[in-house]
């Protein structure tokens, strides 16, 4: 069986303050549910070195949104994946459509971050998805198809093993339209097909695919009971306890 995960990606929100807190909350509810699930919390930076000290739960990690495709040097303001590392995460979000779309990340840059993050010992969350035009023409199989052989391009097997993938529709997240769940599904089966013709069938079906669009308390049952939806990457929701702890919750009995 496939690791069931929730990650939470909390974007530019939350203080120090405030971002302890609610990781905290979050730890508390994994102790107390041992649901099978693993969850991910990928904080802004500031956050990273002081959750990983209060991590209790056994199936709680923290995680990055973003890391430099630099090893070190005179890059001011960027943050490497050696630095990421040296905090205790042990994940980043390579590829999320904002970046991409905000701060024009292409697929052979986000291909230069995987490496960089691979080789220094971090698990990578890589996002793909169509934006509305490209759903609209009927181009996403191509879109996603493309992404991903970019992305992945000189990846071996062995490293491949430490990513998971996060299928975002770009016009589902933030507009409160979620991908019914059978184009959650379809999609992800696609997914799974590319990434069997590239490393295997013994590998694809290992494979962890994300669903990353408006995720919520309301939806999260029926995504995560499609066969090849295994979890989410969830954006607001994941800034309110409650909610985020349901979602979790949703795995209950699958």
């Amino acid at each position: 069986m496939r690791r069931k995960i929730v990650a939470g990606n909390w974007k530019m929100n939350m203080n120090l303050q405030e971002g302890l807190s609610l990781a905290k909350a979050v730890d508390n509810f994994m102790q107390k549910n041992e649901s099978g699930v693993e969850v991910i919390l990928c904080t802004p930076f500031i956050h990273l070195a002081h959750i990983t000290t209060l991590f209790k739960a056994d199936n709680i990690y923290a995680g990055a949104q973003n890391c430099s495709n630099m090893d070190s040097g005179a890059y001011t303001g960027e943050i490497s994946a050696k630095m990421i590392k040296s905090t205790g995460a042990q994940y980043v979000i390579i590829g999320h459509s904002e970046r991409r779309s905000y701060y024009n990340e292409n697929d052979e840059l986000l291909n230069e971050k995987i490496i960089i993050a691979l080789n220094n010992d971090l698990k990578v969350i890589f996002c793909c998805g169509e934006v509305l035009s490209e759903r609209e023409k009927g181009e996403y199989y191509e879109v996603v198809k493309a992404q991903i052989e970019k992305a992945f391009s000189g990846i071996s097997l062995s490293d491949f093993r430490n990513i998971i993938i996060a299928y975002e529709p770009v016009w589902a997240i933030g507009t409160g339209v979620t991908a019914s769940s059978a184009q959650a599904q379809e999609m992800h089966f696609f997914i799974r097909s590319v990434i069997e013709k590239m490393y295997g069938k013994e590998q694809s079906d290992k494979t962890v695919i994300l669903y990353g669009g408006s995720c919520k308390p309301s939806n999260s049952s029926e995504l995560f009971s499609m066969n090849d939806v295994d979890g989410g990457l969830i954006g607001g929701a994941s800034l309110k306890e409650d909610d985020f702890c349901k979602i979790i919750e949703s795995f209950k009995g699958k």
